[in-house]
């Protein structure tokens, strides 16, 4: 698999701006937020008097306006120095939110979005909120969403911007799930994402973020299911693309009949994918030709380190697998793990950074919640291992795996886990905040043990003694890298790292693993303070 992909330099030479001045806000966020200008710049001759002035844009990819009462206004479909008209639809105290009607002076970053269903139309695709925006500049909305974050939620300011790694901006999507809708009144059946801001499916017949091959069955998909009996009952095709085979895994609701069966058989033969079924919840998927789905399994390859990742259609893998390679080479090298070095992988779902990890330290060790993963995580290692060997690589560094709630941490627990000079934390929209208060807690427990003052009372302290007695001998890693999809939750638990757990924030930057969406994925490192 090939592409053009940003991957170095791996840091921008600049220094860190001034957050509340440059950072984007939020409908969550109050209207007195300090970061919209007072003065605006002179009003344009041709622009009215009720047209706003957008100077900012929100973590949606909103334009934000300052109106002459005070209020905030989230404007849609607006960008950064336009002057534009609203109509107004929600109105809150501190707030408005509305769509733009007519712009009076566009924004030099304006383009005409690359999707034909893209837009504020009736019937508009959802998918991608801000194909109007040039990619470029999406990306340095993103980067400024996440310095605002760790510094308003996080009072934390990395020490250097990581440049942000970016690769293709169309056909890159190759996990995505399909609404499926039989409309009566149309005569068809549609199948893609939800209109904007409605629960419709959108009548789209092409989607540019799709893999080209996807894309195009599209149609012959709509044709396949209206022809088939149980066009009522499939309200949804999920898609999983490996890097040589394309799943679609059907959710029908009713057993199908004999004919629908061969209508699916024949599609798969014309168009070369395979069909799994789900007739009940995710457990119940399954290939419906299982000497197919035998022959040719899903996988994808991380060819910088010799690893393939075979993968089950509802496995949780990355959306964008360009994205994903240059991702787990920046981790592991900003992680710099070392061959006498034992590592622990936090959340480490299938595999996708343990067993590049494994070709790197001395032990490592994955940690995730779900004990169906953990077995389909040891699974990948036995068959990497099996692979490496005949093809006369390296092996890999014994690797253990270990199933457990990661939302329930404690510091008792992490010490039983052993010491680790390198940690990689990659957790869901969640984040991790159990891990990062544990690892703050063992901080403070330490820190009492020295003789240290810490600011926690009588009953806390006499728990931070025992926790240091529990943690005799243990040390905490040296270095962490944190991969995140959500940057509220990553700025929350890089103030609990930097400001209670004894870490410096070196390094922060954005992965534009969802290009025209307003999602922002980034990664940070910590370092730790040296106490001696």
């Amino acid at each position: 698999m090939s592409a053009t992909m940003t991957s170095a330099p791996e840091s921008a030479s600049r220094s860190a701006p001034d957050a509340a001045a440059s950072a984007p806000l939020s409908t969550e966020q109050t209207a007195d937020a300090p970061t919209l200008p007072v003065d605006l710049p002179p009003r344009p001759a041709n622009v009215p008097e009720s047209a706003l002035y957008i100077a900012s844009l929100d973590i949606e990819g909103k334009g934000i306006a300052r109106k002459p009462d005070g209020k905030v206004a989230f404007v849609d479909g607006a960008l950064i120095t336009e002057w534009v008209e609203a109509n107004i639809h929600r109105k809150k105290n501190a707030w408005e939110a509305g769509t733009v009607t007519t712009v009076y002076r566009e924004s030099a970053q304006r383009v005409t979005p690359g999707c034909p269903h893209a837009g504020l139309h009736a019937g508009a695709c959802g998918g991608c909120k801000v194909q109007h925006l040039e990619a470029r500049a999406q990306v340095a909305v993103k980067q400024r969403v996440l310095e605002d974050n760790l510094w308003h939620l996080g009072k934390v300011k990395a020490e250097r911007v990581l440049a942000p790694i970016q690769g293709p901006t169309w056909g890159y999507r190759f996990r995505a799930r399909l609404s499926v809708r039989h409309v009566h009144k149309k005569g068809e059946v549609l199948i893609g994402f939800h209109e904007r801001k409605s629960r419709y499916v959108a009548d789209i017949r092409t989607c540019k973020v799709l893999p080209p091959h996807v894309s195009a069955l599209l149609l012959p998909l709509r044709a396949l299911i209206f022809g088939m009996e149980a066009r009522e009952t499939c309200p949804q095709i999920e898609l999983a693309c490996g890097d040589e085979v394309t799943v679609l895994v059907l959710r029908h609701l009713e057993p199908l009949s004999p004919a629908d069966q061969e209508r699916l058989r024949a599609f798969a033969a014309e168009h070369g994918v395979q069909w799994w079924l789900q007739p009940k919840g995710p457990n119940t998927v399954h290939p419906m030709d299982e000497a197919a789905a035998a022959a040719q399994p899903l996988s994808y390859a991380l060819p910088e380190f010799g690893i393939r990742m075979p993968f089950k259609p509802t496995d949780f893998t990355q959306v964008n697998p360009f994205i994903n390679q240059v991702l787990v080479g920046r981790a592991l090298r900003l992680l710099d793990v070392q061959r006498d070095e034992r590592v622990i992988d936090w959340f480490c779902g299938l595999g996708n950074f343990t067993l590049p990890l494994a070709t790197q330290g001395r032990e490592v060790l994955g940690i995730e919640g779900s004990d169906a993963l953990v077995e389909r995580a040891k699974a990948n290692w036995a068959h990497n291992s099996a692979a490496r060997d005949t093809q006369g690589l390296g092996a890999l560094a014994p690797t253990g795996f270990l199933a457990r709630n990661l939302f329930e941490m404690t510091g008792e627990r992490i010490v039983a886990d052993g010491v680790a000079g390198k940690w990689l934390v990659d957790p869901p929209r969640e984040g991790a905040f159990a891990l990062a208060k544990a690892l703050a807690d063992l901080h403070q427990a330490q820190r009492l043990a020295r003789g240290e003052a810490v600011d926690a009372d009588a009953d806390e302290q006499a728990e931070l003694h025992r926790l240091a007695q529990a943690a005799q001998g243990w040390q905490p890693p040296r270095r962490i890298v944190y991969v995140s999809c959500n940057p509220a939750t990553l700025a929350r638990d890089a103030g609990l790292l930097v400001h209670r757990a004894g870490y410096r924030c070196t390094a922060a930057g954005v992965v534009n693993m969802f290009p025209h969406t307003a999602h922002v994925e980034s990664m940070a490192v910590f370092e730790r303070i040296k106490t001696d």
